[in-house]
């Protein structure tokens, strides 16, 4: 795969981003579509939901800690904080049109929502499975897919018509039609404690993913000591602090090794490793493969997930 030198360079020099998404006046949600590449097609996070379509190419996407391949027809639902990019293989300047469609919306919007209009109350599961980020498949993508460009095709009432239709494909998608991508970050009776906790921590380390990440700042960032971030961090993620900053570390190099012709030895330093011994080590430990045995795989025999450390066949 040959990516363009300057969006190499880009790759390279991105950490992940906390995108600011415009709610425009008088719409519950927003419903773009956008060119691959282009400016908001990066690793990003944000406080806003994310059902997205890829109309066209194939690829790698990053969601959360995970790693995985896209065709045309890629249907994912992604929860809010969660970081996430879709990463097309590229020729030498090559732009590809339209490539994505895509609709955000808040969390507290769906629950008032649900709150007006209780028949919507199955969404809220929904809603929490979003947060490992689903991607669905056979015929519950292919429709998901319709409604998605339905609902940008329409305005007022036949428009929320679209989108809530939408929401209920997603949610009676059957078991074998979803796939759950990224380790939940949140158990399911987190507390108030355990939210801030991973809340801190993930903006921390998502946005400092190339440097020196010290647990104390984590702590910090979430107004408690040590002890009680590290105790609350586990309680509410299921995996400690280190955990999730190897794991965050190599799903982006495994990003950057695909998207990018760069040395191992740069991409260690991108990723926050400063001794490439210790990345070699780690990146093995997590994917079953060296970088370079990584990257050296055909697209289509790479596995469906970068990271070999956790079951894809666990279910929410």
């Amino acid at each position: 795969m040959a990516s363009p030198d300057t969006f190499a360079r880009a790759i390279m020099a991105s950490p992940a981003a906390r995108e600011l998404i415009p709610h425009p006046d008088g719409e519950s949600f927003r419903w773009i579509e956008h060119d691959y590449p282009c400016d908001i097609a990066r690793w990003n996070y944000h406080p806003e939901v994310e059902i997205h379509l890829i109309r066209r190419s194939s690829g790698n996407f990053i969601i959360g800690d995970e790693v995985g391949a896209f065709e045309p027809g890629h249907v994912a639902i992604v929860g809010a904080e969660v970081p996430h990019d879709w990463m097309s293989d590229l020729t030498e300047g090559e732009v590809i049109e339209k490539r994505d469609a895509v609709i955000q919306f808040t969390p507290d919007w769906l629950q008032s929502s649900i709150d007006a209009i209780p028949e919507l109350a199955p969404s809220l599961r929904l809603l929490e499975q979003s947060r490992r980020g689903i991607v669905f498949s056979g015929s519950t993508a292919t429709t998901a897919a319709i409604e998605i460009e339905k609902v940008g095709e329409f305005s007022g009432a036949r428009r929320m018509a679209h989108f809530f239709g939408l929401l209920d494909i997603l949610v009676n998608a059957p078991e074998h039609e979803r796939h759950y991508v990224a380790h939940e970050l949140y158990s399911p009776n987190v507390g108030r404690e355990g939210k801030a906790a991973v809340d801190a921590g993930l903006a921390y380390v998502v946005e400092n993913l190339s440097g020196h990440i010290r647990l104390s700042e984590a702590a910090r960032l979430a107004y408690m000591s040590e002890p009680s971030f590290s105790k609350y961090f586990k309680k509410a993620s299921g995996m400690t602090f280190s955990d999730l900053v190897r794991r965050l570390r190599i799903a982006n190099a495994c990003r950057l090794l695909d998207q990018s012709d760069s040395s191992i030895a740069d991409i260690s330093a991108a990723v926050g490793y400063r001794n490439l011994a210790n990345f070699n080590r780690q990146f093995r430990s997590e994917t079953g493969y060296t970088p370079s045995a990584y990257r050296a795989l055909d697209p289509s025999a790479k596995p469906r997930s970068g990271l070999a450390g956790y079951s894809r066949t666990q279910s929410a």
